[in-house]
Parts: C-alpha cells; sequence; structure tokens
C-alpha cells in the first residue's frame, strides 16, 4: 500500500520555488569577489556561467539542475550580467554529462556544500520528531527539514525523502502522544473510556455521541441536561494534569479527528491510540460543554431579559390611553383652578364645573393606579421569572 502524501503538489513546488522579487534576487544571488575569483577559473563563456548558476542553485533553494532542467530566467540573466556573458551561453553549458559531474564536484570542494546522506537522514527525522510533537502539519515539517539543511549547505535530496522523513517524524511522534496520553490510564479508567462507546440506556446513541451533543433552545429543561453532561465527563475522573502531557495543538487535532469517527471506527484503533483518542476527546468534551453550559445561562438571562422588556412595553402602551385622558382631563381642571384664582371664584366649584365631584374623586383614585414608581423599568418583570431559574441555578452553582 502506497504511503499516504503528507504534501500538496503546490506545497511541494513551494519548497524549491526561487525567488522572483528583485530584492530577493540580489541578496540570494549576488556574487562577492571570492565568488567571481572562482567562477573566473572556468574555461570559456558556458563554463562559466553554468558554473555560476549552479553555485545560485545549490545555495537556493539547495539543489543541482540536471541536464535537462533549464534555470530560472530572471536568475539566469541576473548571473549572466554580473559575468558579463551572453545568456545564450546557458544553451552551450554541459553538453557533457562529465563536465556538469566536474562542477558538482568541485562546488562541493571549494564552498563546503555537502551530499545528503543516511546520517543526515537520521538527524532530520529525530530533530523533526521533536517538531511533530507540536504539529503534523506535512508542510510545516517540510520546510523546516529544507532550512536546516540549507543552513548547514547540505544538497536537498529528492523531494520523496524529505515528505519520507518528515512523515516518519510525524508517525513517531504520534505514537509519544499516544503514550503520554494512555500510560498513566489505570484499569478503571479504561473501561470508563470504553463504555463511551456502548449504547446509552434507553437511547439508540452512544454515551459519547450523547455527550457530545450541544443544547437546542435556552431553557431549563436543556440547561439541567448538559449539566448532567458534564457531571458524566467529570466522571471519568481523569488523571490530574493529563492534558499538560502533550502540546495543545496536536489534542485538539486528535479530538477533531475522533469526533469525525463513529464509534465502530474507534473501536478498530490499537488500544493505545483509542484511549488516547478519548482522553483527547473528554479533555476537550469537558472544556466545551463548560463553555456551553456558560454560553447558554447568558442566552436564558438574555432571554427573559428580552421578555420582561416586551411585557413592560406591553404594559406602558396599554396603559397609555388611560393615562392620556388623565393628563387631558386634569389640563382641563388645572386651567379652570387657574381663572377661579384670577377672577376671586370658588375652586370647588370650577371643577365641579369641569365634571361632578364624586367623578372627579375617582379619577384621583384611578390615576393613583396608573401611576408609576419613580424608577419604572421593566426589572421588576424578572423576578417573575424567578422559577426557570431555579430549575437549575442550584446545580449550576454547584
Amino acid at each position: 500500500m502506497p504511503r499516504r502524501s503528507i504534501l500538496s503538489a503546490t506545497e511541494r513546488e513551494s519548497l524549491l520555488a526561487l525567488p522572483d522579487a528583485k530584492d530577493e534576487l540580489i541578496r540570494h544571488y549576488t556574487f562577492n569577489e571570492t565568488d567571481l575569483s572562482v567562477i573566473r577559473q572556468r574555461r570559456g563563456a558556458a563554463n562559466r556561467l553554468g558554473f555560476a548558476v549552479q553555485l545560485c542553485y545549490l545555495r537556493f533553494p539547495g539543489i543541482f539542475l540536471g541536464v535537462d532542467e533549464p534555470p530560472f530566467p530572471p536568475l539566469l540573466r541576473m548571473v549572466a550580467a554580473q559575468l558579463k556573458v551572453p545568456v545564450e551561453s546557458w544553451n552551450d553549458y554541459g553538453q557533457r554529462e562529465q563536465t556538469r559531474r566536474e562542477h558538482l564536484v568541485e562546488l562541493q570542494t571549494v564552498f563546503g556544500f555537502k551530499p545528503f546522506t543516511m546520517s543526515h537522514y537520521r538527524q532530520a527525522v529525530h530533530t523533526l520528531t521533536e517538531l511533530a510533537l507540536q504539529t503534523d502539519k506535512g508542510i510545516v515539517l517540510a520546510s523546516t527539514l529544507v532550512e536546516n539543511l540549507r543552513r548547514q549547505s547540505i544538497i536537498l535530496p529528492a523531494m520523496n525523502a524529505i515528505e519520507r522523513a518528515s512523515a516518519e517524524a510525524i508517525t513517531r511522534a504520534n505514537r509519544s502522544i499516544h503514550a503520554a496520553l494512555a500510560d498513566s490510564l489505570i484499569p478503571v479508567h479504561r473501561q470508563r473510556l470504553d463504555e463511551l462507546l456502548k449504547r446509552k440506556d434507553g437511547s439508540k446513541m452512544t454515551w459519547l455521541a450523547w455527550l457530545r451533543q450541544s443544547p437546542a433552545k435556552p431553557n431549563s429543561r436543556h440547561m439541567l441536561e448538559h449539566i448532567e453532561r458534564l457531571k458524566a465527563w467529570q466522571a471519568l475522573d481523569l488523571p490530574a494534569g493529563i492534558e499538560r502531557q502533550v502540546h495543545q495543538n496536536r489534542l485538539l487535532k486528535i479530538a477533531r479527528e475522533g469526533g469525525q469517527m463513529t464509534p465502530a471506527d474507534l473501536a478498530k484503533f490499537e488500544s493505545q491510540r483509542r484511549y488516547a483518542t478519548l482522553v483527547a476527546l473528554a479533555i476537550e468534551g469537558m472544556a466545551t460543554v463548560t463553555d456551553e453550559i456558560i454560553d447558554l445561562h447568558d442566552r436564558i438571562i438574555g432571554k427573559l431579559f428580552n421578555a420582561a422588556k416586551n411585557k413592560h412595553q406591553q404594559q406602558f402602551q396599554a396603559s397609555g390611553k388611560a393615562i392620556n385622558d388623565k393628563v387631558r382631563m386634569y389640563g382641563r381642571i388645572g386651567q379652570a383652578l387657574i381663572e377661579a384664582k384670577q377672577n376671586g371664584g370658588d375652586p370647588f366649584a370650577a371643577i365641579e364645573a369641569v365634571m361632578p365631584w364624586d367623578t372627579f374623586a375617582a379619577s384621583v383614585t384611578e390615576a393613583q393606579t396608573l401611576a408609576r414608581p419613580a424608577d419604572f423599568d421593566f426589572l421588576h418583570h424578572i423576578g417573575e421569572s424567578y422559577a426557570t431559574l431555579r430549575r437549575y441555578a442550584p446545580q449550576f452553582l454547584g
């Protein structure tokens, strides 16, 4: 079975891509006097240009051009300009394979370039394994390896070797991570984790599927159910600090991959990987449920506030006409009293001229009923929803 590729075609190309920006070309491919002195020792314009181009490629990206591989045009033009030779001289370079091999040997001898060996491969896997404990992104590992080899003036191997070293590092790191998460488990932990893959009593779903369900509507019933999920996660009673045994990125990646698998798929894993995945799911699940409980509480409170505001608004609108009628009536009475004062008349008679005294007395009582306190707002309606909060508050706070 062929090894699964960890790099896309675009990522492979990016690892060996040459710079096309002018300042980058200048930074990578400008020769110093020592370089030029060595280059000028070649016979003929074609050999000087070919030798210089190969020097550039060995420095960056770190490869040696083969017979059928044309150089990057901007690089070729820049090198030809520095050597003051025609660009077309490249067409006459290396017609003999022997010439290219001789140039490679000379470049290695003079400039210290080294071939990639099995020793370098083993060291690369060892170094990348440390990085793979933090991330399993193939391009990150491959880029790190390529940069390390360039710094050491080691000629890059075939892309397959770079990818193979990165993949081996990921495999080793995975084993190390699985061991870190599973080795501290005692039999009772493993038993509880295995129970997650079994069907929940009276349900068609497994415990794991039920535990990973998100809450629906913000109400006390769903809140209590979610608190039960948190208690079920906590009942696993995993070893303290187990989440700190591996890098957070890898822990989340394992949990995410595990969450996309069926219980049957998880059950097929070898034991270390299965328990490590279930531990990651438990750690991530406990954190997620905790966040969702807090969010659910916020949504319930928001819902209660909105209901109180709506009720307040409805009550205000319902009493609005009566209040307006009273204001207009007292406006007429007030005007009658002002005129009585100005004319020296009887104020009581002035009121009774507007309406009978009994009607006026009844309107005062009605006005007191319509009146609202000075701090009139919707908050007093929140207390009417006390029962909703009371259903889950003790467990939420506990």
